[in-house]
């Protein structure tokens, strides 16, 4: 508990060292053996809900002292419904492929050499998240399953549920098998523990970090591990000129109101000035009966009234909440060029019946998913068929999109001979 620890660094070694030995065991540890262990913590996480229930009790009620919003205390709690979803979850990614040992590519070269380039784990992955308490078993399991030891670091509200969920998954990992090690939780909410993780370049391979800005931007600034993140989620939807406008109406009430609280709901929508008129006012009205507040362009106020003025700030800004952004545009192209200026490179969807204009918006606009016909919440580990992710990275370094079971994974070459020497 946070009691207990008192000097941050030893904390911290203590738990990267832990890791890495834990690493090394796992590397070698084979797919049967790890997906046992996953069946084994899908079945306790089920059969703990006692035992979980008492320590997510803490966290509620002190949830509730500190004024935490009816939402957010609903994102805590860990029925039995959740647990149940949590096993499932866990369920889908032992059924996955193991992508530790993947041939990648195979070639031999004149002088005979034989050279394959093979999937193999990460190492040692600090996670550092402000979530609900599944994504602790959601990173948990991806890591493992990918070969991958993990340090845990969740939010302070979930401090208790996180720390039994911990215990569950050690107990699970003794009985399929695999080393207790691989699993690592920072025992103190003082954020000066991770400060001396984020130090720890030649213990730790990388930094993935899930959450708000402000969370993002710290990790990104103290760490001297590489980091994989992305600082937010400006998503657009534009609908153009030969959309199905019953089709639009539908996505783009999905893509805001379905849950605004996260990164791949629609903060702006953009619409061709050749369909504004018919399509945006009943858009805007059920735009409005569900809560949301309208802020448009001068063309957007004179068919939506209601509407406030948006900014240049408006369409830089990630509302997560339901409040939405709406531009009239004469094209495609400046369309395509509002995205590129002021979106986050994380989901943007375009409705159409033009194939060519399909084409040229999913070229042409640059970000992690494209979506044609269909809502940026989909953008998502479970929604692709990845069982879950670690977080959606907008870096062009390594991975894009859901961070997954191959995106936990990098590659070695494996180069076989008969004796052949450099000439």
């Amino acid at each position: 508990m946070s009691e207990t620890v008192t000097d941050f660094r030893e904390h911290a070694l203590t738990l990267a060292t832990g890791a890495r030995r834990g690493a090394r065991a796992l590397a070698q540890t084979p797919s049967a053996t790890k997906n046992r262990a996953l069946t084994e913590l899908a079945r306790r996480l089920t059969g703990s809900q006692s035992h979980l229930g008492e320590a997510n009790r803490k966290d509620l009620e002190a949830g509730r002292s500190q004024g935490l919003t009816k939402p957010l205390l609903d994102r805590l709690a860990l029925t039995g419904a959740g647990l149940r979803a949590m096993a499932a979850g866990v369920l889908t990614i032992a059924e996955l492929p193991d992508p530790v040992g993947e041939l990648l590519a195979e070639w031999v070269r004149p002088n005979g050499i034989t050279i394959s380039k093979v999937r193999v784990p990460i190492g040692v992955i600090l996670f550092i998240y402000e979530s609900r308490p599944n994504v602790t078993v959601d990173a948990f399991a991806l890591c493992m399953k990918s070969g991958n030891a993990v340090i845990l670091r969740g939010g302070s509200e979930a401090f208790h549920s996180n720390q039994a969920l911990l215990r569950v998954i050690r107990e699970s990992l003794r009985a399929g098998g695999v080393s207790e090690e691989a699993a690592q939780m920072v025992a103190t909410t003082d954020r000066a523990a991770v400060g001396e993780l984020l130090r720890l370049r030649e213990h730790i391979d990388l930094v993935i970090p899930r959450g708000g800005y402000d969370l993002i931007r710290r990790v990104t600034e103290e760490s001297r591990i590489p980091v994989i993140k992305h600082y937010a989620g400006v998503c657009h939807t534009y609908v153009d000129a030969t959309a199905d406008l019953n089709m639009a109406e539908e996505v783009c009430f999905n893509a805001k109101v379905q849950r605004p609280a996260v990164c791949n709901a629609m903060e702006t929508l953009l619409v061709h000035e050749a369909v504004a008129a018919k399509f945006l006012p009943a858009m805007a009205q059920r735009f409005l009966a569900a809560g949301v507040e309208l802020r448009g362009c001068p063309r957007t106020r004179a068919l939506v009234p209601q509407s406030k003025a948006a900014t240049e700030e408006s369409w830089r800004t990630e509302y997560l909440d339901l409040t939405l952004n709406v531009r009239v545009v004469d094209s495609l192209e400046e369309a395509i060029a509002h995205i590129n200026t002021f979106g986050t490179q994380h989901s943007d969807a375009i409705v159409t019946l033009d194939e060519e204009a399909a084409e040229q918006f999913a070229r042409e606009v640059d970000s992690a998913a494209v979506f044609v016909n269909c809502s940026t919440r989909l953008h998502d580990g479970g929604e692709f068929g990845f069982g879950a992710e670690v977080g959606i990275s907008t870096d062009r370094i390594h991975a894009r999109g859901p961070m997954a079971l191959p995106e936990l994974t990098i590659y070695k070459y494996i180069v076989r001979g008969t004796g052949q020497l450099r000439q």
